[in-house]
C-alpha cells in the first residue's frame, strides 16, 4: 500500500485549538528546574566538547529557473545523471570560497 507524505509549511499548518494554546502557555511559564530530564539526561561538558554543529543539517531546496549557456549544460549532462546536483555543488563551492576570502 502506498502511503501519502504530508508536509506542512508555517502558512499551511492547521490552527491550534484553544486547549492546545492554553497548554503551551502553561508550559512556557514553567521554570526550567521543574523539567524532568531523568529519561533524557542533560549533556555533560565532555559531550559538548565533542559536539559538531550542523551534522544533520540539510539545506532546503528551492526550485528556480535559470538560463545557462548550451555548451555548459551539455558539459554538465555529459558527466551522467545528477547535473542539477553538480550545478548546486559548483555554486556552493564558489559561495564557500567567497565567504572564506571575505573574512
Amino acid at each position: 500500500m502506498k502511503t501519502k507524505m504530508v508536509s506542512y509549511t508555517p502558512e499551511t499548518l492547521p490552527a491550534l485549538t484553544k486547549k492546545q494554546r492554553t497548554r503551551l502557555k502553561a508550559l512556557a511559564t514553567r521554570p526550567d528546574r521543574e523539567i524532568d530530564t531523568s529519561d533524557i539526561p542533560e549533556m555533560t561538558e565532555e559531550q559538548w566538547k565533542n559536539a559538531r554543529r550542523g551534522q544533520f543539517y540539510r539545506p532546503r531546496k528551492r526550485q528556480i529557473t535559470a538560463r545557462v549557456d548550451a555548451d555548459v549544460l551539455d558539459w554538465l549532462k555529459q558527466q551522467g545523471k545528477g547535473y542539477q546536483s553538480r550545478i548546486n555543488a559548483i555554486l556552493r563551492r564558489e559561495m564557500l570560497t567567497s565567504a572564506k576570502s571575505a573574512k
